[in-house]
């Protein structure tokens, strides 16, 4: 059986309406699971937040509003989360994670997500909107950029790998060494 061509395939994907809606809780291990295939250390090792289970549920429990699901054929195809900073009397609206199926990109999904996010937070008084991703993700700044977003600030992000820190190896010692010691003082039991 053969495979369609890249253009029968672009042909069957265009038909396809992108609906967007809220996340239902039946969505959280479904976003949860494409967001881990999407959010990998590999591809991010220096993300200040690592995506994990407690990410989804978070924003689903303090800000359901902000946490939408984009589906094709009732699959799911893509997600946004995000939620509102209140500032003195500025409301920033931030974009914490938005994330498409490998399947579903280049098909409008991530910018119906955007775009409705977007309403949501113009109808709650939002007055700027916020967003950070890896300078190395050329596609996600593109977008970003497409969609409006400006005056670009790089981060410098540092990271120290303890488990080479002077001080860990001691602990680990240390912890060991109590270990062998609790092991020999402790009587044997004889069956």
């Amino acid at each position: 059986m053969s495979s369609p061509t890249e253009s029968e395939s672009h042909q069957k994907d265009s038909s396809s309406t992108v609906i967007v809606r809220d996340m239902e809780i039946d969505d959280l291990a479904p976003v949860f699971h494409l967001g881990e295939s999407l959010f990998t250390s590999d591809l991010y090792p220096y993300l200040y937040r690592t995506w994990e289970e407690w990410e989804i549920i978070g924003f689903y429990n303090t800000d359901p509003e902000y946490c939408l699901v984009a589906e094709i054929d009732e699959q799911l195809a893509g997600f946004i989360l995000g939620t509102v900073i209140s500032k003195a009397s500025w409301n920033y609206g931030y974009i914490a994670w938005l994330g498409v199926s490998q399947e579903c990109q280049r098909r409008g999904v991530a910018g119906k997500l955007f775009d409705k996010l977007v309403e949501r937070m113009i109808d709650e008084g939002v007055r700027l909107m916020l967003v950070d991703t890896d300078p190395a993700n050329t596609g996600a700044v593109k977008f970003f950029t497409d969609k409006g977003f400006g005056n670009i600030r790089q981060h410098i992000y540092l990271s120290l790998n303890l488990s080479k820190h002077e001080y860990y190896g001691r602990i680990i010692a240390y912890e060991r060494d109590k270990a062998e010691r609790s092991n020999r003082w402790r009587p044997r039991r004889r069956y």
